[in-house]
């Protein structure tokens, strides 16, 4: 059974070269262990989602430029995450703030071509079906 995801879950994206960690504001007012707990909507770039470090997608406007200044030698750029559409699927039987829970096995996608995923849902108590 999938697991909760609450403040400081950590993430990982395709084409990224390091983990990031989950920021989940305390709006929704419910905690799990303690941690404000992630709804689908905790989407937001530079706010909920924080750089990966590096990106290597061709996607990426900044990693095409570098990659043709280099004559075509990938060339990674700083990571900015663009993430327009919620997590998906939420867990269909838990709501949360009127909007499914955030459960590990849920994914983000970035517009540069990156899968999201969660790599640890930052507590180990709370499953959510």
């Amino acid at each position: 059974m999938p697991q909760q995801v609450c403040m400081g879950a950590m993430m990982i994206c395709s084409f990224g070269v390091a983990p990031s960690s989950l920021i989940v504001l305390p709006q929704n007012r419910v905690m799990t262990n303690n941690m404000p707990a992630a709804n689908i909507m905790d989407n937001v770039p530079m706010v909920n989602i924080l750089p990966f470090g590096m990106c290597s997608s061709l996607a990426n406007p900044q990693v095409a430029a570098a990659t043709t200044a280099a004559l075509g030698v990938l060339t990674p750029m700083p990571c900015i995450p663009v993430t327009v559409a919620p997590w998906a699927p939420g867990s269909p039987t838990v709501m949360l703030a009127n909007m499914p829970t955030l459960n590990n096995a849920c994914t983000l996608n970035c517009t540069w071509g990156g899968v999201i995923t969660i790599n640890d849902p930052g507590q180990n108590q709370v499953q959510v079906g």
